[in-house]
């Protein structure tokens, strides 16, 4: 009896957790996007990356790798990027 109510209180406490981390990560996600929607020059189809498959991801993370990489090296990470606004 005992065994079984210490599994049930487990499991209900591990869906408890669960649901507030999914709530904050959504949270932060709704955040980010409006940041991005408001910065003149940030690039807006970033938004909703979670949504991308695994390939779409790994092709900008290795964008931003490389954007990291010549910032490092004194070079600018947006030379031949994007069209510069007058």
């Amino acid at each position: 009896m005992i065994n079984t109510s210490t599994t049930i209180i487990t499991f209900l406490m591990v869906f408890i957790i669960q649901n507030s981390q999914n709530r904050d990560t959504a949270a932060l996600h709704i955040k980010l996007d409006e940041l991005l929607s408001k910065v003149e020059g940030a690039r807006e189809e970033l938004m909703d990356l979670e949504e991308l498959d695994e390939g779409k991801l790994e092709s900008i993370r290795e964008d931003f790798e490389k954007r990291a990489e010549q910032a490092r090296s004194g070079k600018d990470p947006d030379e031949g990027q994007r069209p510069r606004s007058a």
